[in-house]
């Protein structure tokens, strides 16, 4: 019917119809249509959101990427059929209401239902590399809807970058964009980066690179003093997300969703703890989890938070002593100087995976370079390379005889080779995705595969069939 955005990654966004009801017709730019790399991420999109089934995502049915020849092309148009979200972006809907902070209730929901939302993208074992308000929509009933998986990435699948360098495809958005993305190596943790400074933006009612927040030459945000709404816990949660390290931030969305419980929790008591107490609750239960410090804190709360942090994390260590028993410490007080023995080099990509032969004389690796190298523990020595795999290596498992070497890849095949001497004695296929751990029986018969295409094979090494 319409263009509604040209702006969107690789595609263009049309409002379309399937006879009454609207929807969003996304199609790939034509000039990124001999771009293997672009076709790819732009078909991940229909793959990412078929999998998710959410009201915080948009619907899609299967088989809703297709490829449409226009007369007189011999060059296809790349296509994806979705659901129509009615409403705003969250940056539309600022503007509406004049870029007025929303409340802390209002951010506190729609950080859970956010958290939500990645909960299952996460656990889904992709992060999404793009959130910032605009791709944040708002349905009339209230649900906010993450939208544009263009750019979302399986957490573990590698690919080429900058449509042929080597490393991440880079996904930038000024303001919410982490360090780490920007040097194209996104995380899942990247995701809780961008979701903070989305959050920032709708309490403070200013974009994250505002002058008046940002001090470009400390590189520093001081965003409190402009959301003079929000509690110390609130903001404590948040520092967690925008922290400058991937590592200090939560872990993952389990904890994200706890952090939020404690917040609302404390916030719905009819006697509420004083704001420090919460705070340092948080503190403490991080400090449990085994989580690193918080990214920056404004300038209002930073004296009594690490203060309390202090207190809290001695009284959580004494109690902890007083708990354990004598016995608990007997592996702690071993303490013995580990020596690195050796470096050894030889692969030109990542090492996703390694293991070593029943005898523990050769250590064998597996690398984002397609190959399997075999070294001699004890020297160090590359006995030999195994080639055959089409895309990235993501498992290893060894034949308790040591005669027998099986590997799982990224692109959806078992290959079994002769340890004896590295040569490929056969290769499994029915898997329609990422192989992402192989494993063999004790007694050395069966081979069973686990892979991103959510089913588990069993086989017959000895007869390379599948089973089940």
């Amino acid at each position: 019917m319409r263009l509604l955005s040209d702006k969107s990654g690789f595609g263009r966004v049309y409002e379309a119809f399937d006879r009454s009801t609207p929807k969003i017709l996304k199609i790939l730019k034509e000039h990124y249509s001999h771009h293997a790399k672009a076709v790819e991420l732009f078909r991940q999109e229909a793959i990412v959101l078929g999998q998710l089934p959410h009201p915080g995502i948009p619907a899609i049915e299967p088989q809703s990427y297709f490829e449409f020849y226009p007369k007189g092309s011999s060059d296809p148009l790349h296509c994806i059929i979705m659901e129509k979200i009615e409403g705003p972006n969250l940056k539309e809907w600022m503007q509406q209401q004049g870029n007025n902070p929303i409340s802390e209730k209002q951010a506190l929901n729609w950080l859970k239902q956010l958290a939500e939302i990645l909960h299952l993208v996460h656990g889904k074992n992709y992060f999404h590399r793009d959130i910032k308000p605009e791709n944040i929509m708002l349905r009339a009933n209230g649900q906010l809807v993450l939208v544009d998986f263009g750019a979302a990435r399986e957490m573990t699948y590698t690919y080429l970058a900058q449509m042929g360098n080597t490393g991440g495809t880079r996904i930038s958005s000024a303001g919410y964009t982490p360090p780490e993305q920007e040097k194209g190596r996104a995380v899942p943790q990247s995701d809780f980066y961008a979701l903070g400074y989305t959050l920032i933006y709708l309490l403070t009612g200013k974009p994250p690179t505002d002058p008046d927040m940002y001090d470009s030459l400390h590189n520093e945000l001081h965003w409190h003093r402009f959301a003079p709404q929000v509690s110390p816990a609130l903001a404590y949660v948040i520092d967690r997300l925008i922290a400058p390290q991937a590592s200090a931030r939560p872990r993952n969305t389990e904890e994200l969703l706890q952090m939020l419980a404690r917040v609302e929790k404390a916030q719905s008591e009819k006697k509420p703890a004083s704001p420090q107490a919460v705070v340092s609750t948080l503190v403490q239960d991080q400090a449990r989890l085994g989580s690193t410090q918080p990214g920056p804190v404004g300038l209002r709360s930073r004296r009594w938070l690490w203060g309390g942090a202090l207190a809290l994390l001695l009284a959580a260590g004494g109690y902890t002593l007083w708990q354990l028993k004598p016995e608990h410490f007997l592996q702690a007080t071993r303490t013995e100087q580990a020596t690195m023995l050796k470096t050894i080099e030889g692969h030109a990509g990542t090492i996703r995976c390694l293991t070593f032969t029943p005898d523990g004389q050769r250590l064998i690796t597996g690398s984002n370079d397609q190959t399997i190298k075999v070294w001699n523990v004890d020297t160090g020595q590359l006995l030999f390379t195994l080639t055959g795999h089409t895309s990235a290596i993501r498992s290893l498992v060894v034949k308790s005889d040591g005669s027998t070497l099986v590997s799982g890849s990224d692109d959806q095949t078992i290959k079994l080779w002769n340890l004896g001497n590295g040569q490929e004695i056969g290769t499994l296929k029915g898997h329609t995705s990422y192989l992402n751990a192989v494993a063999i029986s004790p007694d050395g018969r069966l081979l069973a595969s686990a892979s991103a295409d959510q089913t588990i094979r069993l086989w017959d090494l000895s007869t390379k069939q599948e089973l089940r």
